[in-house]
């Protein structure tokens, strides 16, 4: 009796093992499959088709639902330049935005809202410009019709937003210099 109870335990130690790595087994396929499935909606919304991009996409913190703000990155740069946000500068951003078809109450609209409030991580000023030539190139949805040339008016126009009396000094030179690096950046998609 007691070499059954023994052979009875170890068989039930045995199943709860193999029923804990059934379930271990299930979840990582779980996961897996999440993230191939929101890899391949990222991938959707941005139009770069390319696995290395989309991690650096991945890596900067933007997912399908707010991918659309990537082509936005360069402006807020230019926003950030002096070290914060005017009220001019917000409103050019999210009427910006509310062209680009960025809702206020959507996971990109508060994101950008956020962001107007709180500078994005330094990583996703310096690593956008490449993806956001690699959207451009590709045609991307989340580029949408803009071009080279609209990203930059776009980011000279929020420099000008705050300064100077009708416009005269109004970019300083915190903002000329992210101006600069956005126009170099660029400078191979300006026709």
């Amino acid at each position: 009796m007691a070499t059954d109870d023994v052979l009875h335990g170890k068989r039930e130690n045995e199943e709860e093992y193999f029923r804990k790595q059934d379930q271990e087994l299930i979840e990582r396929l779980r996961t897996a499959s999440a993230a191939e499935k929101a890899r391949r909606e990222l991938d959707a919304a941005t139009g770069l088709h390319d696995r290395e991009l989309l991690k650096d996409v991945e890596r900067l913190g933007f997912s399908a639902e707010t991918a659309s703000l990537l082509p936005l990155i360069p402006v807020l740069q230019v926003a950030w330049a002096e070290g914060h946000v005017t009220p001019a500068e917000r409103a050019m951003i999210l009427d910006l935005a509310s062209h680009r078809g960025v809702v206020p109450d959507s996971p990109a609209g508060r994101q950008l809202a956020a962001w107007t409030e709180h500078a994005p991580a330094p990583s996703v000023f310096t690593g956008a410009m490449r993806l956001i030539n690699a959207m451009l190139e590709a045609g991307s949805p989340a580029g949408g019709r803009l071009t080279a040339e609209d990203l930059g008016q776009y980011c000279e126009s929020i420099a000008h937003a705050s300064g100077g009396i009708l416009g005269i000094g109004s970019v300083s030179s915190a903002e000329r210099a992210v101006l600069e690096q956005i126009h170099a950046a660029l400078k191979d998609r300006v026709k």
